[in-house]
């Protein structure tokens, strides 16, 4: 799990192809103490398994799945990523429940300044914007971002400098693509409600077993 609050950037070092996959090296802005083999690292927003370490620079296998959901499909050598490592339980969660599983690709349609505040508008696919609210949270490579207003096809959300200055959000482009997440409690309450109407369902078409019932199946 993460929080969506960014540790700080890195680099794309290195990119080799690894069956239908890929295996990326990452160089840290920051010292990675602590971290091991096998831990999760968050590459803008993508929950990845570190399988090597070394000073500030770690390695991670992408799996085709993760490429075909995430921009890491279009990595390049030179890419500047947010990079967040997992949550523990004694942190405060300063942002909101991230699972590092992204679930689409948005575009970005506008970018504004507003006040001290950069307004960007993201466009995204139908199937996952019915996953995010006003004044809801949402995963924008990996960064944990409040959502000013939403339609069917696309949300706003508000940049201010700090965040800007620390992630990789404050220098997207109009065009530029990046990784969205949103609020696992939607998807998990659409889950619920679904599962229990297919469940209402099944029973109602179910025949009832009464004396009429066993007699025709041969019981009686």
């Amino acid at each position: 799990m993460f929080t969506g609050i960014i540790e700080g950037l890195g680099t794309i070092s290195g990119i080799q192809p690894s069956n239908q996959g890929k295996k990326i090296t990452v160089k840290s802005d920051f010292f990675l103490e602590n971290s091991k083999i096998g831990d999760s690292i968050a590459i803008n927003g993508a929950c990845l398994t570190a399988v090597e370490i070394q000073g500030k620079s770690f390695q991670v296998d992408v799996a085709p799945e993760t490429l075909s959901m995430s921009i890491l499909s279009h990595a390049k050598i030179g890419d500047r990523v947010n990079l967040e490592r997992a949550l523990r339980l004694s942190d405060r969660l300063d942002g909101h429940l991230v699972s590092g599983h992204v679930d689409g690709i948005g575009k970005i349609k506008e970018r504004k300044n507003q006040g001290n505040a950069i307004i960007i508008t993201v466009e995204i696919p139908g199937d996952i914007s019915r996953y995010i609210i006003k004044k809801g949270s949402v995963a924008v490579d990996g960064v944990s971002l409040t959502v000013n207003t939403c339609n069917s096809s696309s949300f706003k959300i508000s940049i201010i400098p700090h965040t800007a200055k620390l992630t990789t959000v404050g220098f997207k482009r109009v065009g530029d693509h990046v990784n969205i997440e949103t609020d696992m409690i939607g998807k998990y309450i659409e889950r619920f409600i679904t599962q229990k109407a297919d469940d209402n369902e099944t029973r109602s078409n179910r025949p009832s077993i009464d004396m009429e019932f066993l007699a025709k199946k041969g019981f009686l």
